[in-house]
């Protein structure tokens, strides 16, 4: 009963899960189904999107001035593959083993020179000398605080001196009005594990840190495991503030990654930043 009973209370803000999550095995089959889907903005933005985001980014930020691509949190290669074929000489740089190796296949069958590379964004090396580096969908904000500002210091680094940083993240707008909740379900065989569980889902508020929690806890005969998956939302001050504490001065602020003008109420942030 006390495994169940530490679940009660509202976690500590930036609590860990108590397993992996995005490189599970099991998770990543559907991580990887998500990503795959054009029709749905899930792990992935909705085909059109990225089709519009790519030729934006060749407008703004030329593969003739700016060659050289890191694209992190590149999942199975949807962006890299599109970059590569507007002219970007591309890495991709991911957690999921899945992922990568669902690329890399992807890439030689499609005759795509694109470099792919399986880890840590915030604690390996992901090289230096880059002309762009992307992260994009919002992967920033999943990062605790601590991990946000490592992974600015490291993006700062590994641009060249005229090279651009180019990401977005969610604004308040995100989970305005959403309140806590706790609700439960039987999945025979869902998106979390392959055997019945019971999943219990929670939704916790930490207003004063702009952070919120989405909570899984998975129970089966095998196993009981909590996924914590966090999300920071921004303010465009606080965001810009992050940059130039980073070193970044200049700094070019949009509505979405397709270029739609910054809106004060919009729920998303796009940034270029620039070394």
């Amino acid at each position: 009963m006390k495994e169940f009973i530490q679940f009660e209370k509202k976690p500590k803000l930036y609590q860990t899960s108590t397993k992996k999550f995005w490189d599970d095995p099991y998770i990543s089959k559907g991580m990887l189904k998500a990503h795959l889907n054009p029709e749905v903005d899930a792990a992935t933005r909705k085909e059109k999107f990225v089709e519009e985001s790519v030729q934006w980014i060749r407008k703004q930020i030329p593969p003739a001035t700016y060659p050289t691509l890191l694209d992190l949190g590149c999942g199975p290669g949807i962006y890299a593959e599109l970059l590569s074929r507007n002219g970007y000489q591309v890495t991709g740089f991911d957690l999921s083993k899945r992922s990568i190796d669902y690329a890399k296949a992807s890439a030689k069958e499609k005759k795509l020179d694109i470099l792919y590379v399986e880890g840590n964004y915030v604690s390996d090396d992901f090289g230096r000398d880059y002309d762009l580096i992307t992260m994009i969908y919002c992967d920033f904000g999943v990062l605790s605080n601590e991990n946000r500002k490592i992974l600015l210091k490291k993006v700062y680094q590994g641009l060249k001196s005229g090279g651009c940083f180019l990401f977005d993240v969610f604004t308040l707008e995100k989970y305005r009005g959403q309140e806590e909740y706790k609700e439960w379900s039987i999945e025979a065989q869902g998106f979390w594990r392959e055997e019945a569980s019971l999943i219990l889902k929670s939704f916790y508020r930490y207003e004063a840190e702009n952070t919120f929690l989405e909570q899984y806890i998975i129970i089966n005969e095998n196993e009981t495991v909590c996924y914590n998956i966090w999300e920071h939302v921004f303010t465009l001050e606080e965001i810009k503030q992050d940059l130039k504490e980073a070193g970044f001065n200049k700094i070019e602020v949009y509505g979405d990654v397709t270029g739609k003008p910054y809106i004060d109420n919009g729920q998303t942030i796009c940034l270029i930043a620039k070394k």
